[in-house]
């Protein structure tokens, strides 16, 4: 900490320009608590903005960047009587308002006045009162505090297969070993599904072939990936399930083609606004594809999702596989910018 009423924290100003500012120690309302961070976790999401300089849904800049985060209650606000100082915690990123059209037909993803809360690059961060509401939770003294971090990246991929469901037995092709790629990889072999993957970076292939893939494919050493990954399903026809995790439109079209007859595709990574994809129609209409779109994730998948770290099913130490100051971050989003460095970093501010 950098004085006794000043902390670091990092502020996106746009695209590729993040800055580690000093700043008053944020205070706490009634229902709020506020967390002494102790890890933030790299994430795509976060490269994607870096790079971007904003996303449509949860900021605009210049504001505070991150959103995966776990640490200790610093301090608590009135009203606030579940809660108290010195309690390990993990926060989502997120709480629905519980009252809007979307929240009333039990789609609180789609709230229609989603609060969102961004911060976790930083020493500390104030969480609003709904998300202690909603989507507070304590971490296990046996858990790792940085491994918790993961719950809310993990929540999205748990609320993607409860939204598109994988059964036993089936083949699923997995477009992207980023990180949310990697979760995927391991929640459908959880599933009992046959996995073939598909990425660039050899470290992420390996840690896809550990998570449980079945077969792996370097996209940089497969002249036509499209045709090695239809090799490897029944007679050639294609997956059962497509998930894409890319968030590129090519990579969206990529998917629509490689499901089978009466295939399913979830469009999971998110593309650039304003951009668009071609789909053959008679395709999509006489073969039967299904194309879904996933956003975000719920407060039953966010608790899921830390069971699940928990209890060792998803190994969450494996995907952390560096650690830097808080100082260094413009330095290691750069790097994953540019296709380099782990699968996730731990951003240690204390």
């Amino acid at each position: 900490m950098t004085g006794t009423n000043l902390m670091r924290a990092a502020v996106l100003y746009g695209r590729e320009d993040v800055r580690i500012e000093t700043m008053p120690v944020p205070e706490v309302g009634p229902g709020e608590v506020r967390i002494r961070i102790e890890a933030a976790l790299t994430c795509g999401t976060d490269v994607k903005v870096f790079r971007r300089g904003y996303h449509a849904q949860m900021l605009q800049p210049p504001a505070r960047f991150g959103h995966e985060l776990a640490g200790v209650i610093d301090a608590v606000g009135s009203d606030v009587t579940v809660w108290r100082v010195g309690q390990r915690v993990v926060a989502a990123n997120s709480a629905p308002c519980r009252e809007c059209f979307y929240c009333r037909k039990n789609r609180p993803e789609l709230c229609e006045d989603l609060l969102f809360m961004n911060g976790a690059y930083a020493e500390y961060i104030t969480v609003p009162a709904r998300i202690v509401e909603q989507n507070l939770l304590e971490v296990p003294e046996s858990l790792p505090i940085e491994q918790a971090a993961m719950a809310e990246p993990l929540a999205c991929v748990v609320y993607g297969m409860e939204d598109s469901p994988v059964q036993a037995g089936e083949t699923v092709i997995v477009l992207g070993l980023g990180p949310i790629g990697l979760m995927f990889v391991r929640l459908c072999k959880l599933a009992g599904a046959r996995v073939l993957a598909a990425g660039r970076h050899g470290e992420r292939l390996s840690l896809a072939a550990r998570l449980g893939a079945d077969i792996v494919f370097n996209e940089n050493s497969t002249s036509n990936l499209a045709d090695a990954l239809r090799a490897e399903t029944e007679g050639g026809r294609g997956a059962d399930m497509v998930i894409e995790c890319v968030g590129r439109p090519e990579v969206w079209e990529l998917a629509i083609s490689l499901a089978r007859k009466a295939g399913r595709v979830s469009l999971f990574g998110g593309c650039p606004a304003n951009t668009s994809i071609k789909v053959d129609t008679q395709r999509v209409h006489y073969d039967e594809i299904t194309l879904k779109g996933t956003f975000h994730h719920t407060p039953a998948t966010v608790r899921r999702a830390l069971e699940l770290i928990a209890s060792g099913d998803v190994p969450a130490g494996d995907f952390i596989q560096r650690r830097a100051d808080l100082q260094e971050l413009p330095e290691v989003l750069a790097e994953l910018a540019s296709g380099c460095g782990g699968v996730k970093t731990a951003i240690l501010a204390s």
